[in-house]
């Protein structure tokens, strides 16, 4: 028996949260130009406003940037952006002024505040990895790809 398939939502019905709306913009778009100025030569950037947008989804979504939608720009020049951003702090400093403006109408509840993260096991471990059940690993021996078997390594090692 089939599962029910979950419907998909329409992004352009969840409102202005997917999206910088044009009164965040009219703040937002001063500090990207401060401190992200158009180049001077080569080829042009894409636009800041569809990078942010797509930044917001991606985030939002958590899909690969490789599975942004069409409508934004291409997910290369979007990634390359969002990295341009990072490394001079332009993320920080439009969050600085969001947080001050929304304090200034007493939107800021200072008392409470919360933070969202991920636990995962690390791929390679770690220096409590546990140890191999290999005993000729345990024992500081190498085994040889093919036929080869086991050749021990170490002072006495023919290979030097």
């Amino acid at each position: 028996m089939a599962r029910p398939r979950k419907p998909r939502r329409n992004w352009d019905e969840l409102g202005t949260i997917w999206t910088v709306s044009d009164e965040l913009w009219a703040v937002i778009q001063p500090i990207l130009h401060e401190l992200d100025p158009p180049k001077a030569t080569g080829r042009p950037r894409i636009a800041a406003r569809a990078a942010l947008d797509a930044i917001i989804f991606r985030m939002r979504s958590g899909c690969q940037w490789n599975q942004l939608p069409e409508r934004f720009p291409d997910d290369s020049s979007i990634h390359r952006t969002f990295q341009r951003w990072v490394r001079s702090g332009t993320f920080e400093h439009i969050w600085a002024v969001l947080i001050e403006r929304c304090e200034e109408l007493g939107g800021v509840d200072w008392e409470w505040q919360a933070a969202d993260g991920m636990m995962g096991k690390a791929r390679l471990g770690g220096p409590d990895r546990p140890q191999s059940h290999r005993l000729w690993q345990a024992r500081g021996e190498t085994q040889l790809a093919g036929r080869g078997g086991w050749r021990p390594t170490g002072p006495g090692d023919c290979r030097g």
